[in-house]
């Protein structure tokens, strides 16, 4: 019979090395720092409190989520590699987004590609159809990509980190996650909730987003993490930093690491300084102001009433370049501008851009059925603040829709034709679909209802 040297949760029998003994109680070999550190290591009694105390509460308070499950060294190749897999899709999807939104995109992606030769075989307009809403859509990309080199290479998903940070998209963190939580590799990962963690527990006072500072709470992050379950030890940080030990509202009575928390103690003794404290907050850079004409255009038969059939009428979507913003993704036409504008201003912008992409000019070419601004609203990315003015385009051709078919076989913008029923149910970027919306409430509320010559409505309602 063996005897647990310490806390079951970390299974450390007596018939172990007495190296592999050391390994679990911390006493590995921790590199000698300049005295101009900012932090400390963790002392061998605070790793072995913090690995105890992090695995126990995991044990019995982390959430059920479907990618956590028990990965054991005794499955087969394929069970293996088919876990790595739901692992490395779950943390790109995690990237910049909150768990209850990922969670359904997640079950749809592992219904529609249940394993990485799956997911290698797929489009990217499909990825990013099935990624439509999640947003950052350059991760989706990078997951195809690594899928396609993966089993370009073989089809196995490498085991270790220094190997999974070769495929496109997988950096520090997400190498450390795929090691750690599916093959059980003794690496570290280091995200917001867990250098939010380690702050804390530190006391750590420098700016959190320096290269040094970063280099030293992995380094941290590597010291703690338990040799036998590196895994669950890494999801419990991850777990502590995201329900527990929060930004605002940190819960310290129940945190099973606040014996060692050095913000907690300092806040004890003075009341001036809190726990949120910790990490110092950083300005965040200014966000780069935008401004975009949208332009849904419709097109219609010559014989068409407006709101007649709606199935009838197309839209045309634009796909944006394979590299920048939004790579790869399909939008309403769209002009840039060069700040605020009055309406004129953006239409000759659309004006321009329709007739320089589909060499559609707005006065010789086609009739103005319907020219109405829809209205304007703010769309955020990380780095920018883009406001669009949205305006609908509803257009008959003189020569009929062929004409501008024809007229697109030697040009280099994508594009194609969606009628109303397809554009719907298409997987389209929030921001899209927050036009196409606002163009039906317009036509709902204003659009005539019986039909109206073509040459009489444009006397009465073109406008350039």
């Amino acid at each position: 019979m063996t005897t647990l040297l310490y806390s079951p949760s970390t299974f450390v029998s007596s018939n172990m090395s007495e190296k592999k003994r050391k390994m679990a109680h911390g006493e590995r070999k921790v590199k000698v720092r300049d005295i101009e550190d900012s932090f400390s290591s963790f002392t061998i009694e605070e790793t072995l409190k913090l690995r105890v105390g992090l695995l126990n509460w995991y044990d019995h308070n982390h959430r059920e989520l479907p990618w956590r499950k028990t990965f054991k060294e005794e499955e087969k190749e394929e069970e293996l590699q088919k876990n790595a897999y739901g692992v490395w899709v779950s943390e790109i999807m995690l990237q910049q987004t909150q768990v209850q939104t990922v969670i359904p995109y997640y079950n749809r992606w592992m219904l529609k590609w249940p394993t990485i030769h799956h997911l290698s075989q797929a489009s990217l307009e499909e990825v990013n159809e099935m990624w439509a809403g999640l947003g950052y859509y350059r991760r989706a990309r990078f997951l195809l990509e690594g899928a396609k080199q993966v089993i370009a290479e073989g089809g196995r998903i490498p085991k270790v980190a220094s190997l999974l940070r070769k495929i496109p998209g997988i950096g520090d963190y997400t190498a450390g996650a795929i090691a750690s939580i599916a093959f059980n590799e003794v690496v570290p990962v280091v995200d917001g909730n867990v250098v939010r963690v380690i702050a804390r527990l530190k006391a750590v006072s420098t700016n959190p987003k320096k290269s040094v500072t970063v280099k030293r709470f992995w380094e941290l992050a590597a010291e703690a993490v338990d040799p036998l379950r590196p895994g669950d030890f890494n999801q419990a940080l991850m777990e502590l930093g995201a329900t527990v030990c929060t930004p605002l509202n940190p819960s310290c009575s129940s945190c099973p690491a606040s014996e060692i928390c050095q913000a907690l103690s300092i806040s004890k003794c003075d009341s001036s300084i809190a726990v949120t404290d910790y990490p110092i907050k950083v300005v965040k850079a200014k966000q780069r102001r935008d401004f975009s004409a949208v332009c849904a255009v419709e097109l219609i038969g010559l014989d068409t009433v407006l709101d007649e059939n709606p199935s009838t009428s197309k839209f045309i979507l634009v796909k944006r370049p394979d590299e920048g913003l939004l790579a790869g993704l399909w939008e309403f036409p769209s002009a840039p501008l060069d700040g605020e504008t009055v309406s004129s201003a953006r239409r000759e912008a659309v004006n321009q851009f329709l007739k320089k992409a589909f060499k559609i000019d707005t006065k010789k070419t086609c009739n103005i059925v319907l020219r109405e601004d829809v209205g304007e609203f703010v769309h955020i990315f990380s780095h920018i603040r883009l406001k669009l003015y949205v305006e609908l385009l509803v257009l008959q051709f003189k020569g009929g829709v062929d004409g501008l078919l024809k007229s697109q076989e030697n040009e280099t913008t994508t594009w194609k034709f969606v009628d109303s029923n397809s554009l719907s149910s298409m997987g389209l970027t929030s921001s899209v679909r927050k036009v196409y919306s606002m163009v039906q409430k317009f036509k709902q509320k204003s659009c005539p209802s019986k039909h109206v010559p073509a040459k009489k409505r444009n006397r009465t309602t073109m406008r350039n």
